[in-house]
């Protein structure tokens, strides 16, 4: 593949999956602010990329259960966030605490505990090329 090619290719894979990332306000929960910080082609894995992703949670916020498409590391920049996989063990992480989440596995429970401060995390995702990169859980009713 030719440089003009690479390129068309990367544009085109970076547009959608920042359009992958975008949720609908419906489905967005409140309190929940996410800011893209890189999307990246991974040359070595042909057809993935890797996004980084600024996570901030307001006081008191509970994010709805979900599940994402890719392997995901999670590092804590402020506050502290409650986190729960596939009905495991609830645990807290602090600032500088880190955890992962392989692709698939769903996310019971993400949390901000504290009734004053916010959370803020970096989430860096390897997912493949125009995947949903979080998607959540329908709610009865709905």
């Amino acid at each position: 593949m030719d440089n003009k090619l690479k390129l068309i290719y990367c544009i085109f894979t970076v547009i959608i999956s920042l359009l992958s990332f975008t949720i609908s306000a419906d489905e967005r929960p409140l309190g929940v602010h996410q800011q893209i910080i890189s999307v990246s082609t991974l040359e070595n894995i042909p057809g993935h990329n890797l996004t980084s992703v600024i996570v901030e949670l307001n006081p008191g916020v509970i994010v709805p259960t979900h599940t994402h498409s890719g392997f995901v590391y999670v590092y804590v920049l402020e506050g502290t966030v409650r986190s729960q996989l596939d009905q495991g063990k609830t645990v807290e992480f602090s600032v500088g605490q880190s955890w992962t989440e392989p692709p698939g596995m769903i996310h019971s429970i993400t949390q901000n505990p504290s009734t004053t401060d916010k959370v803020k995390f970096l989430a860096v995702l390897v997912t493949k090329d125009g995947a949903e990169l979080t998607h959540f859980e329908q709610t009865k009713g709905k």
